[in-house]
Order: C-alpha cells, then sequence, then structure tokens
C-alpha cells in the first residue's frame, strides 16, 4: 500500500468516514446530506411557508359547473 488508510466503515464510524468520503467521494458525501435533509424538510418547511405567509393553492375543479335555469338551444346548424 502507498501509505493511504483505508476507508473507514459508515456503520461503524459515521462521523469519520463523512469526513473522509467529504474529500474523497464527494458525490456520496452529499447524497448522505441530502438524504438526511429530506425527511426534516417535511416538517420544517410547511410552518416557515405559513410563517411568511404562503397561502394554499386553491383546489383544481374536477368538473365544469352546469348554469342553473333553462338553456338556450342553438339553432341553424345542419343538426335538426
Amino acid at each position: 500500500m502507498s501509505g493511504v488508510p483505508p476507508s473507514p466503515r459508515f456503520y461503524s464510524q459515521p462521523l469519520r468516514y463523512l469526513k473522509w468520503a467529504s474529500y474523497n467521494k464527494p458525490a456520496y458525501f452529499y447524497s448522505i446530506v441530502v438524504g438526511c435533509v429530506g425527511p426534516i424538510m417535511v416538517f420544517t418547511v410547511p410552518p416557515i411557508r405559513r410563517y411568511f405567509g404562503a397561502e394554499p393553492i386553491p383546489r383544481i375543479p374536477l368538473t365544469y359547473p352546469v348554469p342553473k335555469g333553462e338553456r338556450p338551444r342553438p339553432s341553424g346548424f345542419d343538426d335538426e
């Protein structure tokens, strides 16, 4: 070996592994960081958005509203 210590194992030394991965394998490091931050954001982002005044998005209508009362029949077309 060329004097490089072997990589630490994640489950036995997680903080040491994160330090090692931040230098040697940054894609692994940022994948772990984003994976850990995602579930935390589920509980923290909605209260922060409400604090800054974000309103709920109105629901998309699933049907077209039918007007009440009698409707005129179209005339002048060839389907009579």
